[in-house]
Formats: C-alpha cells, sequence, structure tokens
C-alpha cells in the first residue's frame, strides 16, 4: 500500500492540499493507496484559521466527503497525539459499471413493442 501525504515543497512543512488535488488523486489512485489529506483536528482548525485557510478546508472537506459517498474511498482517522488526528483517504476497489446487454431491451423498446 502506498502512503502520501501532501505534497513537500522542498521544504520541512508540506503544502497544503486542496480539494482539486484531492480529487486528482482519487481519479489516479489504485485501490488501497492511502492519503493523509489533513494532519490536525479538522473542525478547529477550520474555526481558528484565516478566511482563505478556512474556505481551503471546508472545500478539502466537501470533496473528501462526495468522493466517499460515490464509493470511491474509505474515510478513516488515525489519531497522532492528543487532540491530533491524521485524516485519512483510502481508495477503493473501483465497481466495473455493467455493461450494456445487446439483447437487453430498454424500457423505451418494450413500450414500442406492445
Amino acid at each position: 500500500m502506498t502512503m502520501l501525504h501532501p505534497t513537500n515543497t522542498g521544504g520541512s512543512t508540506p503544502r497544503p492540499l486542496t480539494g482539486l488535488a484531492f480529487a486528482t488523486w482519487v481519479g489516479q489512485a489504485m485501490p488501497g493507496n492511502r492519503l493523509m489529506y489533513h494532519s490536525g483536528l479538522l473542525g478547529r482548525d477550520a474555526a481558528i484559521c484565516s478566511e482563505p485557510e478556512r474556505r481551503r478546508l471546508q472545500e478539502l472537506a466537501r470533496t473528501a466527503r462526495r468522493a466517499f459517498e460515490a464509493g470511491l474511498v474509505h474515510l478513516v482517522q488515525q489519531r497522532l497525539g492528543p487532540g491530533r488526528f491524521g485524516y485519512l483517504a483510502i481508495a477503493r476497489t473501483r465497481r466495473r459499471r455493467e455493461a450494456p446487454s445487446p439483447t437487453r431491451r430498454r424500457p423505451a423498446d418494450k413500450e414500442r413493442t406492445s
């Protein structure tokens, strides 16, 4: 399994992850890949940060929730210490869409033949 953290810009502090970067990761991740998309306490961090940072965190949280609701990732938390959690996205196995069967009639076809 691969564990990724937000992009490091060469310094000791990783660059904050955006909703777009999260969505890009989801699109490219293999099943079982992990991404720590936030470290801290998300609700508290969003309440005490600057307005641009709050908007970034809210967008990131919305994007993560949509990916979860679409069945693309599992969202889990890992305790890192007192009052500090790692927020992880784990890529799920993608469900294959059922291929349309040439012998299956669509509802409109059934009405025409009745």
